[in-house]
């Protein structure tokens, strides 16, 4: 196989992805609209945190196996790798993949391959991807070929799992499959399952889908044990002795690029056989407001909160869909003075100003966790005690672990109790 490779989008999952094909010994170019984002790989360098990566770069950019461009150029193998967010209505935009696919149609030739790995509808590939190579006089499966390939990793430990992870790829047609299933297999130390585009589009779709409903059923028995004044983590390890029981963990929400926006995907090609995914993303958007609700149990008058964590999940600088976003705008509306405090995000990525932990607990009448990094699984509780002006802690995280017992602590074991607080701040 020839390996000259050009990956369209260098995002969280482009730019790993060209990363780990340029570490075996292919000759990549990696293409992005962004200058910053291209200036940045050429020196070397990455403008976004992963575990890993950033060694990695600087490796196969100082070989010559992975450089940046902005337009794409002739190559073997076309990897397109952009944004496919939600409009306003909740339907596709698709308007990044299709503009990224028309960049490539003039360096085409024959026996190149196109893999989308791009999160997509049901039946993109069949219905808007081919259509745009078969106008410009390609006949796929014979002069050119087309697959989709999803991503399947876990942000925090990409590069481990695109290889070791299984792959599975969808093609227009069988050979399709089978051109693209090779280009996998060059890295790819799981299986690589060759399958039809339409269900590598809807595998990929029910994933995280699966996730997001069962997550709703641990925020709405969070809801429920609220009322009921029943510890809900106890409920899950209870429930979790039975042998064929796995509730997930409740939390604020659901964000990230994936599980708050995949099952949209679904929603939109067959609204009314969709009734269970639908309800579980509102339980999962009602989460933010829930949690608001909850910390104007602790005070008789707007007050001053200090925000641990913007980021949807730990030790990560992904904000995208997070509901700690949500969460601090609904906050300030109300007239609270939110500080906010993440190690992981940069200032310029953010609309909010971010403190240093010192500046966010001084003062502080409430502590607001909404993300787990690892900094916050264990703080300094003396500095905390001396700093703040009642404090109470407000974990929906559930991950740290307060030994203090002037402390005041609370997640989703224990929210009922907060109605008991004989003073409130």
């Amino acid at each position: 196989m020839k390996n000259e490779l050009c990956v369209v989008g260098l995002g969280y999952i482009g730019l790993p992805t060209a990363a780990v094909f340029a570490e075996n010994n292919w000759n990549v170019v990696g293409i992005d609209v962004n200058h910053s984002v291209i200036e940045t790989l050429n020196n070397g360098e990455v403008h976004i945190e992963e575990f890993g990566l950033s060694t990695l770069v600087e490796d196969v950019v100082a070989k010559g196996k992975l450089r940046g461009g902005t337009k794409p150029c002739e190559a073997d193998v076309y990897i397109i790798a952009v944004p496919t967010p939600h409009n306003e209505n909740l339907t596709a935009d698709l308007s990044y993949l299709v503009s990224a696919t028309k960049s490539i149609l003039s360096y085409l030739k024959k026996e190149d391959i196109i893999i989308i790995e791009s999160t997509i509808p049901p039946r993109t590939i069949d219905d808007v991807i081919a259509p745009l190579l078969h106008n410009e006089g390609w006949v796929i499966g014979k002069d050119i070929y087309l697959a989709h390939c999803p991503e399947r990793v876990l942000p925090g430990n990409i590069l481990n799992e695109l290889i070791y992870n299984n792959r599975v790829i969808g093609g227009y047609d069988p050979i399709s499959a089978k051109k693209a299933g090779d280009v996998y297999r060059s890295f790819v130390k799981g299986q690589v399952i060759e399958t039809e585009a339409l269900s590598a589009e809807m595998a990929k779709l029910m994933e995280n889908t699966f996730r997001d409903v069962n997550i709703s059923l641990a925020n709405e028995l969070a809801k429920i044990s609220e009322k009921l004044n029943v510890n809900a983590l106890d409920v899950i390890e209870l429930a979790n002795l039975h042998p064929r029981v796995n509730l997930h963990s409740p939390g604020p929400g659901v964000g990230g690029h994936c599980l708050a926006v995949d099952p949209y995907f679904i929603i939109e090609k067959a609204p009314e056989e969709s009734e269970l995914i639908s309800t579980a993303r509102r339980i999962n958007n009602s989460m933010p407001r829930f949690i608001s609700q909850q910390v104007d149990k602790f005070f008789q008058e707007k007050g001053h909160i200090g925000v641990l964590g913007i980021t949807y999940k730990g030790n990560v600088d992904d904000t995208r869909e997070s509901p700690a976003i949500e969460i601090i705008n609904e906050l300030i509306s109300k007239g609270y003075n939110v500080k906010i405090h993440d190690p992981y995000v940069k200032q310029e990525n953010t609309p909010f100003k971010l403190s240093t932990f010192n500046e966010v607990i001084e003062g502080a009448e409430c502590l607001l966790v909404l993300s787990d990094h690892y900094e916050f699984t264990q703080i300094d509780e003396e500095k905390f005690l001396k700093s703040s002006l009642n404090p109470i802690i407000f974990d929906t995280k559930n991950c740290m672990k307060v030994k203090d017992q002037n402390i005041k602590y609370f997640n989703f074991n224990n929210l009922y109790t907060i109605n008991a607080l004989e003073i409130k701040v």
